[in-house]
């Protein structure tokens, strides 16, 4: 390839013994001990002439044995590092350095890596360990680790593809709206350019039936052997849900997502399995889908730029909404056309997440949310939110009673975390269902989090260590905080659909003393939006048997802390984008939000404004 040839001539051609292709990566290996220590600047300045991710590695026969280097890793990071792991790929010359602190292990001013390298000679990857036990990531990270033979054939045959010199008899740019259009639920994009097709988000509507619950992927432009990669924006299964079936039959390209949104797209289709099989219906797939889908994956940082198809670059950028979830910047061509897909937003500060990154070189077309789009989506302040959650807390502790917050396992239940670490909040909290593993997760990417928090992590401060959470992994413990008044209880599922919930709402129902509060949407027809509309006598089952049980506890629905931008935000959110638009899409809204925010931002904006239906396929360029 041209590019390879580029690389080769660039350098002396005694210190070259191979250039490789990682994906989007260009891999220079060598013999050359001193010029693989000392061409930094050679390699930089290539970078900035070719715009391409270049790597200098040295052959592992000329790296130090993996038994001597571990031992040496060792003898050179602070035992304060607190390394828990190390992990060697002889096929990539790369050693992995799993630590609970990081930034002991590369130094200041990046010394101690420096040395690291100089002794061992091979290339120091460094990823947190999270302070909370958690399976997932480990696991998920074992498989990468076990798969890192075929991974480099993988990696090599998807750099093929994108360096290709690829040609169409197409001269235009297009996107195909296969779900989350007029509708929340089976998010789900392709775009088709001159010489690239990719897939952007690909969901389920978990409460959907039949063909409304999965995207219109059988529609005759849908191929799937020439998707050249699936683009996540972030974890949620109306965004990811549907993704492990296209590996589980027949996808084999790339997956490209941040690096905690993989362990959460783990951890979120595995339940989704267990939920299907626990309640006797078949799931659309299996483990092995998900397990695919991991081998797969390519996972790339924020304002990282990388290629990933012979005419377009991705660049993921925060939005906000959820821990590792990306705007998606799609570069096509050389200049040719800028596309961001906002996915699910947020643009006012929480605890857990900064607003949503605007400072964008370029837009073209804007896809944006409208989940909350119409004129009268207007929420509380985020000052009055967390005051009323207070509120209702500290009123059922006074009372001596258990105030049960049923939550979604990712996002929600770690912001109340943050919340009650904030306020200095005393009494023990429980943690339940998927919350635990899910709140390890957060704990191993504090960079992807707001500044505070992740400040705070580093200082030692990691609100999610508090010794008010407590986690509860079995219904013994369970009745045991039945017990342990007063206290706080949160739990899964955030709509009372199922889950341990259902467990601490039968005994916890009837006791005026206690408060069951509501901190997420709870959609139409939940047992959740029931309650909400007045219901105080649900059905219940109880040892097999189904009972009415009648709520005497007090019920509160705390509005603003959600996940997702208002009206207000939305365009404030347009107003303060460093590019404007051209042309503004709107999806990802029930009834008609999509129309009505179209119209809102075209009168403020004077952009074309589209809020296209399902199945419609539209002309970019």
């Amino acid at each position: 390839m041209d590019i390879l040839e580029k690389v080769k001539s660039s350098f002396p051609k005694d210190v070259i013994e191979r250039v490789e292709l990682e994906g989007c990566e260009i891999v220079i290996y060598t013999k050359d001990k001193v010029f693989f220590l000392d061409a930094a600047e050679q390699v930089r300045e290539l970078v900035s002439e070719l715009k391409k991710r270049i790597e200098v590695r040295l052959e592992n026969s000329m790296c130090m044995q993996p038994e001597n280097a571990k031992k040496k890793i060792e003898e050179i990071v602070p035992a304060e590092a607190a390394i828990k792991d190390i992990y060697f790929e002889p096929e990539r010359s790369i050693v992995f350095i799993i630590a609970e602190k990081p930034g002991l292990v590369i130094g200041k001013g990046g010394e101690t890596l420096k040395k690291l390298k100089e002794s061992i000679l091979w290339v120091p990857k460094i990823e947190r360990s999270p302070e909370i036990t958690s399976n997932i990531v480990k696991s998920t990270r074992n498989l990468i680790h076990e798969e890192a033979k075929w991974r480099v054939k993988f990696l090599k045959q998807v750099g093929k593809n994108i360096f290709s010199e690829k040609t169409t008899n197409r001269d235009w740019v297009r996107m195909f709206c296969l779900g989350s259009f007029r509708e929340v639920g089976r998010s789900c994009i392709m775009f088709e350019t001159p010489k690239s097709k990719v897939l952007v988000d690909c969901g389920i509507n978990a409460g959907g039936s039949g063909n409304n619950r999965y995207p219109y992927i059988n529609v005759k432009e849908f191929d799937l052997s020439e998707i050249d990669a699936i683009i996540l924006s972030h974890a949620h299964l109306d965004h990811c849900g549907f993704v492990p079936y296209l590996y589980e039959y027949g996808f084999d390209g790339p997956l490209y997502c941040t690096p905690p949104v993989l362990d959460l797209f783990t951890l979120l289709n595995m339940d989704y399995i267990d939920v299907m099989q626990k309640q006797g219906t078949q799931p659309l797939f299996t483990a092995k889908g998900v397990k695919e889908a991991i081998k797969h994956a390519i996972t790339i940082d924020y304002n990282e730029v990388s290629d990933v198809g012979p005419d377009i670059r991705l660049t993921f950028q925060p939005n906000g909404h959820m821990l590792g979830g990306g705007q998606v910047h799609l570069h096509i061509g050389q200049g040719l056309h800028n596309i961001v897909y906002t996915a699910d937003i947020k643009f006012t500060r929480s605890r857990l997440f900064d607003p949503a990154f605007t400072n964008f070189q370029r837009i073209e077309t804007l896809i944006i949310e409208s989940t909350y789009g119409s004129s009268n989506d207007v929420m509380p302040s985020r000052q009055e939110a967390e005051d009323a959650l207070m509120d209702i807390i500290n009123r059922t502790m006074q009372r001596n009673g258990i105030c049960l917050i049923p939550s979604f396992a990712v996002g929600r239940a770690q912001e109340i975390m943050a919340i009650l670490d904030y306020y200095k909040f005393e009494y023990p909290v429980f943690v339940d269902g998927m919350i635990w593993d899910s709140t390890a997760i957060h704990t191993a990417y504090p960079e992807y989090m707001s500044k505070s928090i992740e400040s705070k992590i580093l200082q030692g401060e990691n609100p999610f260590t508090n010794s008010i959470f407590k986690r509860l992994a079995s219904q013994q413990d369970r009745e045991k905080a039945w017990e342990n008044r007063p206290c706080v209880i949160i739990s899964t599922s955030g709509m009372l659909e199922g889950g341990p919930i259902m467990s601490h709402l039968s005994a916890l129902g009837e006791d005026k003393r206690n408060s069951l509060v509501f901190v997420g949407y709870q959609a139409e027809g939940s047992l959740g939006r029931r309650i909400q509309k007045g219901w105080r006598e649900i059905p219940i089952n109880s040892n097999g048997k189904n009972v009415t049980l009648k709520l005497e506890l007090e019920v509160k629905t705390i509005d603003g802390l959600s996940g997702h931008a208002d009206v207000k935000e939305l365009f404030n959110f347009v107003h303060r984008l460093r590019s404007r638009p051209e042309r503004i899409i709107v999806n990802h809204g029930e009834e008609n939000k999509p129309i009505a925010l179209a119209s809102a931002l075209h009168k403020a904006f004077r952009a074309e404004t589209i809020a296209p239906k399902n199945l419609e396929t539209i002309r970019l360029v």
